[in-house]
């Protein structure tokens, strides 16, 4: 289970096959997170309890238990648990490329108190851990805020010195040492 502090919730990861991804999350009231795209990426949410408000490209609909929210590669979406209650969902993530270790070095960044709840880094070391993050799977997530072409001047020319200290993609919980 990795839990992320921050963007208040927790996954738990499950590989059915080498071709898919399933992320169980649960989401306490207010946390979810900031819109982004998956290129190469399908994404099929069930909401298991509680419900969900997701944005997918400029629209917003809200999904309750048994219902489910498609999001096709290179669509802009979000979500959000909007609600009074802890909500509970099952994302199948095909391929399945690197979200695994994207979502657990944002949650060790999280834990570290390295980002605010906007997913943007706080501090120096966040700087540093966020450029490498946005650089190491640039191919498979990309955020919104900044725009791209600031996340690469930055990810190019700061990622080495995170690098350096110590971050690597999937491992940034040994480098923050939680």
């Amino acid at each position: 289970m990795v839990e992320d502090p921050v963007l208040k919730q927790r996954h738990e990861f499950h590989h059915p096959s080498d071709d898919m991804l399933v992320v169980e999350s649960w989401v306490d009231p207010g946390g979810g997170v900031t819109p982004h795209v998956h290129p190469s990426q399908h994404e099929r949410f069930e909401v298991l309890e509680g419900e969900c408000t997701f944005t997918v490209g400029r629209g917003k609909v809200v999904k309750r238990a048994g219902e489910v929210a498609e999001v096709p590669p290179g669509t802009r979406h979000a979500y959000a648990n909007k609600g009074s209650v802890q909500l509970h969902m099952r994302c199948e993530v095909t391929p399945p490329m690197t979200l695994e270790g994207f979502l657990t070095d944002v949650a060790a960044m999280s834990r570290a108190g390295l980002i605010t709840s906007f997913g943007l880094p706080k501090g120096w070391t966040g700087l540093l851990a966020g450029t490498v993050l946005l650089k190491s799977y640039r191919d498979m997530a990309v955020i919104e805020n900044p725009p791209l072409f600031v996340q690469k001047l930055l990810g190019d020319r700061l990622a080495p010195m995170g690098e350096k200290r110590g971050f690597v993609p999937g491992r940034f919980g040994e480098a923050l040492g939680v």
